[in-house]
């Protein structure tokens, strides 16, 4: 009648998920698409580990999807110069890569394209007490 506990956990999760993403700052966001792909390459690995190809496929194409249509989507070439033409290609690299563990079932480059992502993730986290990571408007105090 009222649905499985399962499914009101799951209800329960995306709520909480979905009011993060609405409160977050753009930078949160981003450090929030570099911790979804990783747990889906976690669940990838697991999956290939196991014998899983359902659940390793998906989880690939979950990680790829967050990569280009995030990560990717994110940069301002523009105004991020050779420092986002950098990731850009760093990012088409790792999606390669991860078609590539799909099709030869090789866990050693699942774990490769982690360590990218991990790497690029503290990074990002390092900076995220900046002002401008914040999105917090500094006063001027050369005028004052």
């Amino acid at each position: 009648m009222f649905g499985s506990r399962h499914t009101g956990v799951h209800a329960y999760a995306k709520v909480g998920m979905e009011t993060g993403v609405v409160a977050a700052s753009p930078h949160k966001l981003i450090v929030m698409l570099f911790d979804g792909a990783l747990v889906a390459l976690s669940t990838a690995l697991n999956g290939m580990r196991s014998g899983n190809i359902a659940e390793k496929g998906k989880s690939i194409s979950k990680a790829i999807m967050i990569i280009d249509s995030g990560l990717r989507a994110a940069l301002d070439k523009k105004a991020g110069g050779e420092i986002a033409e950098g990731l850009d290609s760093l990012y088409e690299y790792m999606s390669g890569r991860l078609v590539t563990a799909n099709i030869t079932n090789e866990p050693a480059i699942l774990e490769e394209v982690q360590r990218l992502l991990i790497e690029l993730r503290d990074a990002w986290n390092a900076i995220a007490d900046t002002p401008a990571a914040s999105g917090i408007k500094q006063p001027n105090l050369a005028s004052a």
